[in-house]
């Protein structure tokens, strides 16, 4: 068996899903943005309801690692690891990146790279690379994307596929016929395929020593001295 509690929670947009091998059996998805805090306990809750089951059926909660918002990273890999503490169970830790390229790949299969995007403020954003077959190319990193990004693969002739939620702010300045904007967004689904292997695999996390692929320190400013 491999019942697996899939949590979201990289972005602006937290979810829940709940998956038996790669089938998901439950979702819930909270309604208003960066509700994470307030929300993700019962979404939790809803899944296992409409699914049947408790949170001492789960085989594994698997959880999206990031790159993301440092706070909604937190609220996702706290609930998990509280989740795992309290009842025994392993933990994964899912790349947030790699995830989106993999429900792209699933999409849209086109002999070329995948770049999936997450929202970094401004024309910045989170990025990797991987080729058509799923292979990382391209280590994690913080790019500003003007009119030149990507620029030197275009050139080569290759293709990229953007996708996930700093993609469509991009769509705006790249505008080589080489590249293809998807819609895949960060969702606790695109877990389900990683999670399932990665349990198939026992790769689980040591929660005593893991943390969230932040890349940023919390915008955090100290407020004037009042006179």
């Amino acid at each position: 068996m491999s019942i697996i509690l899939n949590i979201e929670t990289a972005t602006d947009v937290c979810s829940v899903c709940i998956s038996k091998k790669d089938e998901i059996l439950a979702f819930k998805e909270a309604e208003k943005e960066y509700s994470h805090t307030s929300k993700l306990t019962l979404l939790i809750e809803s899944c296992c309801a409409e699914a049947g089951m408790s949170l001492k059926q789960m085989d594994a909660v698997a959880v999206s690692k990031g790159p993301g918002s440092y706070t909604s990273l937190r609220v996702g890999v706290s609930t998990a690891k509280g989740i795992c503490y309290a009842l025994d169970k392993p933990m994964i830790a899912v790349d947030t990146l790699k995830s989106i390229a993999h429900a792209t790949y699933i999409n849209k299969k086109h002999l070329g790279y995948y770049a999936p995007m997450i929202d970094a403020r401004r024309m910045e954003v989170y990025t990797s690379l991987f080729d058509k077959d799923m292979n990382l190319v391209q280590k994690t990193y913080a790019k500003i994307v003007d009119e030149n990004a990507f620029q030197d693969s275009f050139e080569k002739g290759d293709t990229i596929i953007f996708s996930g939620n700093g993609a469509a702010k991009c769509q705006e300045v790249i505008k080589s016929a080489n590249a293809i904007f998807s819609t895949e967004i960060c969702s606790a689904t695109n877990l389900v395929p990683l999670s399932f292997l990665a349990f198939q695999q026992e790769d689980f996390c040591d929660m005593a020593y893991f943390s969230p692929t932040y890349f940023k320190s919390p915008n955090i400013t100290i407020p004037r001295k009042t006179l």
